[in-house]
């Protein structure tokens, strides 16, 4: 009996602990990510940066194999497309800016589109202010500066009380004609600057004290019978980089210009010197009287020994002389005086030192004051030719 009772308090005690074991409390769960405590980054320190070469999934399917034709990347802002699309060539605008207006000025009679310095109240500055006409002058001025505008034409009502003009620069306009009696109205003008305009011929009636008078860049294939008389006191003529051709320079069109000092005719379409001019009197009736001509420019045109004789280019007061770019085959005679000589691009394919030393070798007068000579572009190669070399002493510089 007894062992029963002990068996069934044994059994007893042994479901007792197995209850107690199966209610063991569980570990807490983990909490989930939102409700973890993010750390609190420590002053002075930023974030850590994603590892390089790892970018972001691109949302969407890809696709595989890729499609072909050419990758196209998206522009970059403020560059143009290239390449540029192909369209019609742009024409030139009807409409020209607006005019530039001046600040006001202390003048009363200072145009609004100009401006007057109170400290240089005889001058008048409207340069590169898009104007289209001339305005009106003040009779107080002498310099007038009207380069780089949209003028087309002179006509004489705005200089009408401009009799004290003394320089008038018009450069860089799209001036086509000038009224004969604009320069009637300003009879002391002594420079006169019309170069890159329009112009197709030499403006008439010229103020018979001009000192200099610039035509460059223009279109001008006309030389009126009478444009340069009177024109005494003219040392500057620029007539470069025109059209003028053999028939427009004729026999006495630089007769009057007894003060010339520069003549420049380059870049312009001369085969020969004036025709109908005897060759053996050339240099009297061409250069008759310019007894201070000291620069000759013809180089860029077409000039051949046929058009040139050898002997015009010999004069005392010739200083600078420029031939380039034309089609001579021989060097012509010059002066000993002559210190510049420029024959470059030419045929010659040789030189005599002999035929065209001004003076003889056994001659103790004048030495030629040649400094300068070039050569190149011809049919030569050096050295010079001792002669030469013996003639021309001073020379220092040759380009051959």
């Amino acid at each position: 009996m007894r062992a029963v009772v002990g068996l069934l308090s044994a059994l007893t005690l042994f479901l007792l602990m197995g209850v107690v074991i199966t209610q063991r409390p569980r570990k807490p769960t983990k909490k989930p990510d939102s409700a973890r405590r993010q750390p609190i980054p420590r002053p002075g320190r930023l974030p850590p940066l994603p590892r390089p070469g790892r970018l972001p999934p691109t949302p969407g399917p890809r696709r595989w194999p890729p499609t072909p034709g050419p990758r196209r990347w998206p522009p970059t802002p403020g560059l143009p497309r290239w390449p540029p699309t192909l369209g019609p060539e742009p024409k030139e605008p009807t409409d020209f800016p607006p005019v530039i207006m001046g600040p006001p000025s202390f003048f009363p009679d200072c145009p609004r589109e100009c401006y007057c310095d109170p400290s240089y109240p005889s001058a008048l500055n409207c340069e590169n202010r898009n104007i289209r006409r001339v305005p009106v002058i003040p009779s107080r001025v002498h310099y007038l500066y009207l380069q780089n505008n949209y003028i087309s034409e002179l006509t004489a009502e705005p200089f009408a009380n401009a009799t004290e003009l003394r320089w008038v620069n018009l450069a860089n306009n799209r001036i086509k004609r000038i009224d004969k009696e604009v320069f009637g109205k300003v009879p002391s003008l002594l420079y006169l600057y019309l170069q890159k305009n329009q112009l197709r011929e030499v403006p008439a009636q010229l103020p018979v004290g001009l000192e200099q008078l610039r035509l460059s860049k223009n279109r001008i294939s006309k030389i009126p019978a009478n444009a340069f008389k009177k024109l005494e006191h003219l040392a500057l003529l620029d007539l470069h980089h025109n059209e003028l051709s053999d028939r427009d320079l004729g026999k006495n069109t630089f007769k009057d210009l007894t003060r010339l000092i520069q003549l420049n005719l380059a870049r312009n379409i001369l085969k020969k010197m004036p025709a109908g001019v005897p060759a053996s009197v050339i240099q009297l009736d061409y250069f008759e009287g310019l007894v201070h001509l000291a620069f000759v420019r013809l180089n860029y045109n077409q000039l051949s020994d046929k058009g040139v004789p050898r002997a015009v280019f010999n004069l005392t007061t010739l200083l600078d002389l420029q031939l380039s770019h034309n089609q001579l085959s021989s060097v012509p005679l010059f002066n000993a005086h002559l210190e510049h000589l420029h024959l470059d691009h030419n045929s010659i394919e040789s030189i005599n030192g002999t035929q065209i030393c001004p003076h003889s070798l056994q001659d103790d007068g004048l030495m030629p004051k040649l400094r300068y000579l070039r050569l190149d572009g011809n049919h030569l190669s050096p050295p010079l030719p001792m002669d030469v070399t013996m003639c021309f002493r001073h020379l220092h510089s040759v380009v051959i």
